[in-house]
């Protein structure tokens, strides 16, 4: 988003409580995959982005928007971050600004928490600075949608500051969407990824309904899709991942049980996406054949999605504490990460040659790369379980080959 303002020529600054993350910007060192690293060094090199950890700064702006982590404490909303960015900007509040909230949150947060100590410093909302909540619709990886022709919803406290904020994103993004206020709006992102935690789950589920039954889920997904009407596909996978999918759902579950509702889809769906490392640990064991006590495992792809570089919440995690658990040697392929860790182990990048890959007893791939050698792991692997279908995807079809 910063980005996206000062390639329209708006000076902006990035604040930031980490020093490395501030000076790698103003070294122009690009750190976020959707980002190009020709523009984060033109708009530098051009003075339109700063970065600082110096928030007194703040004062010389005139919009704020932040854009902190909303992670969970257990299965409750974490609101540290927003708390400490809030405090920051009521230090540094003046007349006219604008303050927006893109953090996804549970419905009611912008009112109930950036408000009150907004409006302590004695200014009015609605009428000496403007308060919205817009949720950040990102979607990594993606080549089509980017953050400037990637629909924006915005909700103000007061009509006046949907009218404000909408001003503001209507500068550097093609559509803005106005809804009736900030709630509705903290409402639009959880209701859409609440959306796919609900549909990924019941995929989920049906694919091992489909094991028992033998019937391929791939293909009944397939055939459905061709209806041109009331169907959208979802395909079955590990685990859900991100920050997005797994926990966003929880925070419309917790502010529901707040006022005395139990949000059963929510709570089912994320069981049933919880459960999928145990099942695909169980898959592979009934496919190792040959029983061994310490067999060596090895794991394709460890990000929580496809050509991104992150590792929130990827089901890999679970997966492989699962097969050590077990007595199970795990080593890991992914062109993204030369380094990846687990409980302090140390787990090793393997290489990709026939010699490597003929001393592993089966591979899982759980992150199905654009780039990842699929037939040299077809030739080379004793064993492959696809949680992504992706070999077949890519015609590459054998016996040493099973789907999840």
């Amino acid at each position: 988003m910063a980005v996206t303002f000062a390639k329209k020529g708006f000076k902006t600054t990035g604040f930031d409580v980490s020093e490395k993350r501030v000076l790698r910007i103003k070294n122009k060192e690009n750190y976020i995959h959707d980002v190009k690293d020709k523009d984060l060094k033109t708009v530098v090199e051009k003075k339109f982005l700063n970065a600082t950890t110096d928030f007194s700064f703040l004062k010389n702006t005139d919009a704020i928007i932040i854009c902190v982590p909303t992670p969970l404490q257990g299965k409750n909303p974490d609101m540290s971050f927003i708390n400490a960015s809030v405090e920051h900007v009521k230090d540094n509040l003046r007349k006219g600004h604008i303050i927006i909230l893109e953090s996804t949150t549970y419905p009611g947060t912008t009112k109930e928490v950036l408000l009150p100590p907004l409006e302590k410093t004695g200014l009015k909302e609605g009428k000496d600075f403007f308060l919205a909540f817009s949720p950040e619709r990102v979607d990594p990886g993606n080549e089509k949608f980017k953050t400037e022709n990637t629909p924006k919803v915005v909700g103000g406290v007061s009509f006046v500051s949907t009218v404000v904020a909408k001003t503001l994103y209507e500068q550097v993004i093609e559509t803005v969407i106005p809804v009736r206020s900030s709630g509705e709006a903290e409402m639009v992102k959880i209701l859409e990824n609440t959306f796919r935690i609900v549909n990924i789950a019941l995929v989920n589920e049906l694919t091992e309904l489909c094991e028992r039954m033998e019937l391929n889920i791939w293909d009944i997904v397939d055939a459905a899709k061709t209806k041109p009407y009331g169907f959208m596909p979802f395909y079955p996978g590990p685990g859900v991942g991100g920050h997005c999918i797994p926990i966003d759902p929880l925070y419309l579950a917790w502010k529901a049980k707040t006022i005395g509702l139990d949000t059963k889809f929510i709570q089912l769906a994320s069981h049933v996406n919880h459960h999928m490392p145990s099942y695909v640990i169980k898959r592979l064991d009934k496919l190792l054949t040959k029983k061994k006590k310490h067999p060596k495992i090895l794991i394709i792809g460890v990000s929580y999605k496809k050509d991104v570089r992150d590792l929130r919440e990827t089901p890999v995690v679970e997966i492989i504490e699962q097969l050590q658990k077990q007595g199970k040697q795990v080593d890991y392929y992914d062109p993204l990460f030369h380094y990846f860790k687990i409980n302090n182990i140390d787990l090793k990048c393997s290489a990709i040659d026939k010699k490597s890959l003929a001393k592993y007893d089966a591979a899982i791939l759980v992150t199905d790369h654009t780039k990842l050698p699929y037939k040299a792991f077809a030739d080379g692997l004793k064993l492959i379980f696809d949680t992504r279908n992706a070999f077949a995807n890519r015609g590459i079809v054998r016996d040493n080959i099973k789907v999840l």
